[in-house]
């Protein structure tokens, strides 16, 4: 699936900025920096087609957020989606919250196929009539009309937050969620849209201490009492909030000791947290730094228990990476629907998964060579320094302006999408 090829168009609006499953996997919602979300819903298998029921076709899109200005800090608040999350279906209807930088939406989508006729009141135009007209009773039919799927925002939460938001994660307890920028994290109740409980606030009061930011927090899948955030420092924090009220004090705190031997200039920035996720089963938590996943085991705080390198190559293009700021991106990690493989994305359109199990891992690459139908993805390798093999890409001739920032997987079959810039690539397991 792609979409126009963002080298030629130049459209910014159109890259990606967020990729989500929703509970079921049938649908996969997209946002942009445009501020709209695409939702793909998969097609139905059908008897003569078994093959084609892995696709994904368009199934609604809709302006999620415009672009918005603060009078009073003389800010542009732009309408890119940071993220999406999706709330499990209750009834007929999809509900979804996205969010750009300072506001957050509940969206419901639905489908209607029937549009009512036969109002007393009202003509077949919607005009009201004249009631001195009206001389019989007409009972109102519903007739049969093209399906139409119709997204209306239920909630709008905003005003909440002074800083950028970076996450959104919905509570297991489905009534509430958390929403995290720089400095604070927020719960929120869904149905109460003009306040929100303040869970945590790093804010120091002098600016100029400030040490640290908040970079990712998550509610745990099951216990609707904890959270974990992640911190720019390397550090993630676990929380209960039956402890107290305000969250400032950790329950757990997750940290890994550095090699004082790869000590650099670049160490601080290179150990800034972009992502955490906790496992499907509650066990682990994975984060994501510049060049690391790493997995920890809720019981053990002092290490983690597995440490994946995505690119250590570029541990020697460092230098150059500050210079053109790529040091600073931040790439998301996502676990398969055993918690068993992991996924995280990396530079030239590449993205990494590792096998916990069998300790195996690949390069594999979003590209348009490979997104003919029923292609197979072949491994890629990157060689640093000496001779280079024919299939192998060497370090320097890397793009580091093609990126995976955003992956999403299929939450119990083997099916992960793939943001490259503009582009959404849907990969499924080879099916005979």
């Amino acid at each position: 699936m792609n979409c126009p090829d963002e080298s030629t168009y130049g459209n910014k609006a159109d890259i990606i900025s967020t990729v989500e499953f929703n509970h079921t996997g049938e649908l996969l919602a997209t946002g942009d920096k445009g501020g709209r979300v695409v939702i793909f819903q998969r097609e139905q298998e059908s008897k003569n087609q078994v093959h084609r029921r892995g696709e994904y076709n368009v199934y609604s899109t809709f302006q999620s957020h415009e672009p918005e200005f603060d009078y009073l800090k003389s800010l542009e608040i732009e309408e890119k989606i940071n993220k999406i999350r999706w709330l499990p279906q209750q009834n007929a209807a999809y509900f979804l919250l996205s969010t750009n930088d300072k506001t957050v939406k509940l969206w419901k989508v639905s489908e209607r196929d029937k549009r009512p006729e036969g109002y007393n009141l009202k003509d077949e135009e919607g005009r009201l009539r004249d009631p001195a007209t009206i001389t019989t009773l007409r009972v109102p039919v519903l007739r049969p009309m093209d399906l139409m799927v119709e997204a209306t925002p239920r909630r709008v939460f905003a005003n909440a937050h002074t800083y950028h938001i970076n996450s959104i994660s919905v509570n297991s307890d489905y009534e509430t969620y958390m929403s995290a920028d720089d400095l604070r994290i927020n719960l929120w109740n869904f149905e109460i849209t003009n306040q929100s409980f303040n869970i945590v606030d790093i804010k120091p009061a002098n600016m100029e201490e400030l040490t640290e930011v908040i970079t990712a927090a998550e509610f745990h899948p099951h216990h609707c009492n904890t959270f974990v955030y992640s911190s720019s420092k390397g550090t993630i924090r676990l929380c209960d909030m039956r402890a107290s009220a305000l969250c400032d004090r950790h329950t757990k705190f997750f940290e890994e000791p550095e090699d004082p031997s790869n000590r650099s200039f670049f160490s601080e920035i290179i150990s800034s947290i972009s992502d955490v996720k906790f496992s499907h089963s509650g066990r682990y938590i994975m984060t994501r730094d510049y060049l690391t996943v790493k997995v920890w085991d809720l019981n053990m705080e002092n290490r983690p228990m597995e440490t994946y390198q995505v690119h250590d190559y570029l541990r020697s293009k460092l230098c150059s990476l500050y210079e053109n700021d790529c040091i600073f991106d931040k790439f998301e990690c996502v676990w398969n629907g055993s918690d068993s493989v992991i996924m995280t994305g990396s530079y030239n359109n590449f993205f990494r998964m590792f096998d916990r199990n069998t300790k195996r891992d690949v390069t594999l690459e979003a590209s348009r060579e490979n997104s003919k139908p029923r292609a197979i993805l072949k491994p890629r390798k990157v060689c640093v320094g000496g001779k280079r093999r024919k299939d192998e890409i060497s370090v320097d001739s890397l793009d580091f302006s093609k990126k995976i920032l955003h992956t999403a997987w299929h939450p119990s079959e083997n099916i992960i999408a793939v943001a490259a810039t503009n582009n959404l690539y849907i990969f499924q397991d080879k099916v005979n």
